[in-house]
């Protein structure tokens, strides 16, 4: 499993974008996870999939209420991450109205989850392999701070935590 001071994965995850600007073009877009994290804070946080429960009803609201506070403390962009495809991603966006605060990228095929070494087998509820549920904060494309939540649980992984950690100057 990824360890705070490594790197992240080197993959590319893709963003869907409903308008055009800033060389991104509607549709699926490919993000280099290493030149998007290049020189940024990155607030990052994970979870096992789109228009689920927690992750509707708490996970990525918490990230939009704290916006404006993590940038204050020296965040330039949050990201979610998924193991869904960039449509359903881009439909959560909207559903979720995150707008230009939360870049909500799509790990379809579970490969940052994999070299993380952060999945979780939902093959017995017929979800596959998914992302855990998890957060980090991530300078210049290195891991400062991991909060891994156990199974089932959303208690270390939310934005106040990480509010925190960016705080502290983690």
């Amino acid at each position: 499993m990824i360890q705070v001071g490594d790197k992240i994965p080197a993959v590319t995850l893709m963003e869907y974008s409903e308008v055009e600007g800033n060389g991104c073009s509607i549709g699926p877009n490919p993000v280099d996870t290493a030149k998007a994290s290049a020189g940024k804070t990155i607030a990052l946080f994970a979870l096992p999939g789109a228009f689920t429960p927690t992750c509707s009803a708490k996970h990525v609201p918490g990230y939009v209420e704290q916006f404006d506070a993590l940038k204050a403390a020296g965040v330039d962009e949050i990201w979610c991450l998924s193991v869904n495809d960039a449509f359903v991603m881009g439909a959560w966006a909207r559903d979720q109205k995150t707008g230009s605060k939360v870049r909500m990228l799509a790990d379809g095929s579970a490969d940052f989850a994999k070299a993380s070494g952060l999945t979780l087998d939902l093959t017995a509820r017929g979800m596959g392999l998914r992302s855990n549920r998890y957060s980090m904060l991530v300078k210049d494309g290195v891991v400062k701070t991991l909060n891994v939540e156990g199974p089932g649980k959303f208690e270390v992984s939310d934005a106040v935590t990480l509010l925190a950690q960016a705080k502290a100057g983690a």
